[in-house]
């Protein structure tokens, strides 16, 4: 063992989550964000995390990977009693370190189960065991004891898996011994989230812009990914300084929405309802909203929001079109001869639940989510949604893709982001939106 890490500025590191649980629905590793959340605070970058099985062999060649590209390496789960808890075995054989009884971390077991009234099992004891010349990081919350390891400049810290052990033990830890050794600076992020567009048709847009910040004195790392229904542009940059940082960002910001314009719909957290939300009950509106084809997803998201009772007044989900002439007064024969997946229809819907509610915001959605019931003029996909306000009668009518899951989330999302585009006055269009005569779409 050396002590050369601790003289080296740590910027990088790794993650490895072991459990073969982890590799098979529904358990997710969400260690692994606490530790990179703690990490990113020190300003040190995770260049990469792994989630390895129970195999010591796996779990060894994993390790070593992780070694020989970074300064950082922590591990969590494996620590336990069991058979198939390898990690501090497969740690120590890799570094060739041995390991030995620890009688001081073997009492604490004990005590933990006698303060229970319960006898240790001698399984147990493998929990005791340590590599020589690594440090054990005491568990206040369970019986497996972390281990702190350097090793030719490297650090290794291995961390139980039950996140009410893993996290004080690694804040703990990150505040103490990390905070000294790191390289200094702050992780800073923003992510601008964008309604009406496609990944493909963001990148086209902004590729130019975001390759030359990697080129600049302060670099700006950029991903582009597609997440429920909207397309998030993560910005990240390590500066010496959060305020140097946030600035940096800030600057990025303003670049990317002189390109992107109003279809970017949040650029500090905000969910697109709780956009919705604030711009409502900044002007003092209710809402209601009619929903066919999304079965009120609309309004259960803006239910989400804690508050929402300040303006969201009524929903009415009329699936079927007895409910929607019944219900909302949509006259059957406008059904008759527009189709129910139709502008006409969507706006009845809106003008019905308005006039019903007494608001000053509605929301009429009815389309063909699928898989059965599409048409060729109509095909599944097909929605049309209208928003009427004091101000403004907007319909527009999209084809989205996927199945019916998809559809309705689709459907849900353009009809949350019609409702801002409204309140702020911007346009309505984006990828979805059909261009078509309006006789095309009769039934």
């Amino acid at each position: 063992m050396t002590d050369t890490a601790a003289t080296i500025g740590l910027c990088w590191a790794e993650i490895i989550a072991v459990g073969s649980e982890l590799l098979v629905p529904p358990r997710l590793d969400t260690n692994s964000l606490f530790i990179t959340g703690c990490l990113n605070e020190l300003g040190i970058e995770v260049r990469a995390k792994t989630v390895v099985g129970d195999r010591r062999d796996d779990v060894a060649v994993v390790l070593r990977g992780a070694l020989d590209r970074v300064h950082l390496v922590v591990m969590c789960g494996g620590l336990g009693p069991t058979d198939d808890d390898l990690t501090r075995d497969a740690a120590a054989g890799l570094l060739g370190m041995r390991l030995v009884e620890d009688e001081l971390v073997l009492d604490r077991i004990r005590q933990r189960f006698a303060s229970r009234g319960m006898r240790m099992p001698e399984t147990n004891r493998r929990q005791a065991l340590v590599p020589v010349g690594a440090e054990v990081l005491p568990n206040q919350n369970g019986t497996a004891p972390g281990l702190w390891i350097e090793r030719d400049g490297r650090i290794l810290i291995l961390l139980p898996g039950p996140p009410d052990e893993l996290e004080p033990m690694f804040a703990q830890v990150a505040a103490e011994r990390l905070a000294p050794r790191a390289g200094g600076g702050k992780i800073c992020r923003k992510v601008l989230r964008i309604c009406g567009r496609t990944e493909s048709e963001v990148e086209e847009l902004v590729f130019a812009t975001y390759s030359r910040w990697t080129r600049e004195a302060l670099p700006i790392a950029t991903t582009v990914l597609t997440a429920s229904a909207q397309i998030e542009l993560h910005l990240s940059v390590h500066a010496a300084t959060e305020a140097i940082g946030l600035a940096r960002l800030d600057d990025a910001r303003r670049q990317v929405a002189a390109i992107v314009g109003a279809d970017i719909f949040s650029v500090d957290g905000r969910a697109l309802e709780q956009v919705v939300g604030d711009a409502l009950r900044q002007r003092g509106w209710r809402i209601a909203v009619a929903e066919s084809c999304t079965g009120g997803l609309i309004s259960s998201r803006l239910t989400d929001v804690a508050g929402s009772s300040d303006y969201v007044l009524v929903n009415a989900v009329c699936y079927n079109n007895e409910a929607k002439t019944t219900w909302l007064g949509v006259p059957a024969e406008l059904i008759h001869a527009f189709g129910a997946v139709s502008e006409e229809v969507a706006t009845a819907m809106a003008d019905g639940v308005r006039e019903r509610a007494g608001v000053e915001v509605s929301v009429g959605v009815t389309g063909i989510a699928g898989p059965t019931g599409g048409s060729e003029r109509k095909p599944v996909g097909t929605v049309a949604i209208a928003v009427i306000t004091p101000d403004a009668r907007i319909v527009r009518t999209f084809r989205f893709p996927g199945g019916r899951l998809r559809v309705k989330q689709f459907a849900a999302q353009m009809a949350l982001d019609m409702v801002r585009r409204v309140l702020s006055d911007a346009e309505i269009g984006g990828a979805f939106v059909l261009r078509r005569a309006p006789e095309s779409f009769g039934s």
